[in-house]
């Protein structure tokens, strides 16, 4: 597994036999792949960061997204059968949490992932732009 370094870094496996998903059967890719479509959602994930602080009410996580109320309990509806948030019911209020805190370690390979790949990016364009000065 990677370590965190001040200048990120993502290691990729070398081949598919260092490749643990290279292993699993097509329906197990399956399961895989409807995990990250429930992530692949904007509203979503702003649900999932808001829950990053602790269990929440619909209430306080419309709050804290500036999204509609229907449009949360639709979304929470799908990560909670995608098994991303647990309910809780207390009293007459259901609280949501993140289920498992892993999503956080997962959101933050993404982000040092894209960091690295917009720093290259914006090497290239300065690149592109020294040359374009000559």
């Amino acid at each position: 597994m990677p370590t965190k370094s001040p200048k990120a870094t993502v290691s990729l496996p070398r081949s598919s036999d260092d490749c643990g998903i290279a292993k699993l059967s097509p329906e197990a890719l399956s399961l895989m792949a409807d995990f990250f479509k429930v992530l692949s959602e904007v509203s979503r994930l702003q649900i999932v960061c808001s829950l990053k602080t602790g269990a929440k009410n619909v209430t306080e996580i419309i709050e804290d997204t500036g999204l509609g109320q229907a449009n949360v309990s639709k979304h929470l509806k799908m990560l909670s059968q995608a098994g991303v948030v647990a309910r809780e019911q207390r009293g007459v209020c259901v609280y949501y949490r993140i289920a498992n805190p892993f999503l956080f370690e997962l959101c933050d390979l993404v982000c040092d992932a894209l960091a690295i790949q917009v720093e290259q990016q914006s090497q290239q364009l300065q690149q592109l732009s020294n040359l374009r000065q000559r």
